[in-house]
């Protein structure tokens, strides 16, 4: 099972992670979108673990900012 993270530790994870991956957030959104197609949230974290050697917590916060640009495009 997932943990959900709050708000505030998401976005401190996302302001860390270009100094903990040495790329930036813009070139990790553009990584999962060139990805294979997953549709399960924990099946796309497992992939950019898998794949890049992220710690579970960077790739979740990856992923779940990922969501949620998505989402907010398809409100526009």
């Amino acid at each position: 099972m997932s943990h959900v993270f709050s708000e505030e530790t998401h976005r401190n994870l996302i302001s860390r992670i270009p100094e903990c991956t040495g790329r930036d957030i813009s070139d990790w959104l553009r990584t999962v979108d060139e990805g294979p197609s997953l549709f399960r949230f924990e099946e796309k974290v497992s992939w950019l673990r898998g794949e890049h050697d992220l710690s579970y917590g960077h790739a979740k916060a990856i992923i779940h900012e990922h969501d949620l640009r998505r989402a907010a495009r398809k409100l526009l």
